[in-house]
């Protein structure tokens, strides 16, 4: 058994988490805008599952490639939780799938998530708890959507902050 900071992992839980990562990296599952964006659109038919059908755009965020990643290394301790984080690339290219195949919505909702890379994790949980109902004042909400700005590059995201506080501050869901 593997251990983690007093915590006993089976193999077999290993094993699963691995499976359902690659999974979830093979088909897309998740979004974004990205910066570097693929010479040329991507194409359903053609492109679509990224992992079996252009393995090459798929990267983790430490830059492995999908065949990088293996229960071996797991297990060895040689992947980390970088190795298995999705890039904003990533979800450029099922955005533009999304988008060939008529689903706008969803392409929108890639790019957001895409956005959200950038933001450590610790930060997009402080803003989501900020988002709750009278947990902040208008004015935190802008700031904090000023910051998603400035700081991270992520100006659909800040647009989504100041919409909240917007229709918070008409529905009086606003810390007073």
């Amino acid at each position: 058994m593997a251990q983690l900071k007093d915590m006993n992992i089976s193999p077999d839980l290993i094993a699963e988490a691995v499976k359902r990562v690659m999974a979830e990296i093979g088909q897309g599952s998740v979004q974004g805008p990205a910066k570097n964006k693929p010479a040329g659109k991507l194409d359903a038919k053609k492109d679509f599952p990224l992992g079996e059908k252009r393995p090459e755009l798929v990267k983790s965020a430490s830059g492995l490639s999908l065949d990088e990643i293996t229960l071996e290394k797991v297990v060895a301790g040689k992947i980390s939780f970088d190795d298995v984080k999705i890039r904003p690339e990533t979800l450029e290219y099922q955005a533009q799938i999304a988008e060939d195949i008529g689903r706008p919505r969803i392409a929108a909702n890639l790019r957001r998530s895409a956005e959200m890379t950038r933001i450590p994790d610790q930060r997009v949980l402080e803003i989501y708890n900020s988002l709750r109902p009278y947990r902040c004042t208008k004015q935190e909400l802008l700031d904090i959507a000023d910051e998603l700005d400035s700081k991270y590059d992520a100006r659909v995201c800040a647009a989504f902050v100041r919409e909240a506080a917007d229709v918070y501050e008409k529905r009086g869901r606003l810390k007073q």
